[in-house]
């Protein structure tokens, strides 16, 4: 299976805002709460398929499946709407998230 790059996604982000910019709101630091609830919105209905169905089917039926995968999308989608307002560079968030990763694998 091919990794899906944040930098790809990113791209993919710019693209689309590109394609609406006289439709949405500019992405910048004044956008970036707005982007962080509609994210927060999509996280409630990732947890809406899980909790109405259980996790098991979540897991095995096909259908519900395909439905919490695109649930997901959306939620990377309004994340990377936030690195983007925020000007988080994937190279920012990989350091970080590396340091944050050791500092925890030795927590307990």
């Amino acid at each position: 299976m091919e990794d899906f790059s944040i930098n790809e996604m990113l791209e993919l982000q710019r693209k689309l805002q590109k394609r609406y910019q006289d439709k949405w709101e500019p992405i910048g630091p004044e956008a970036g709460k707005n982007k962080l609830l509609w994210m927060i919105g999509e996280i409630g209905e990732v947890i809406d398929i899980v909790k109405k169905n259980g996790d098991e089917t979540a897991v095995r039926d096909a259908d519900l499946r395909a439905h919490l995968v695109e649930e997901m999308s959306d939620v990377l989608m309004y994340y990377n709407d936030v690195l983007l307002c925020y000007g988080i560079t994937a190279a920012e968030l990989k350091k970080v998230y590396l340091e944050k990763q050791e500092r925890n694998m030795k927590r307990w």
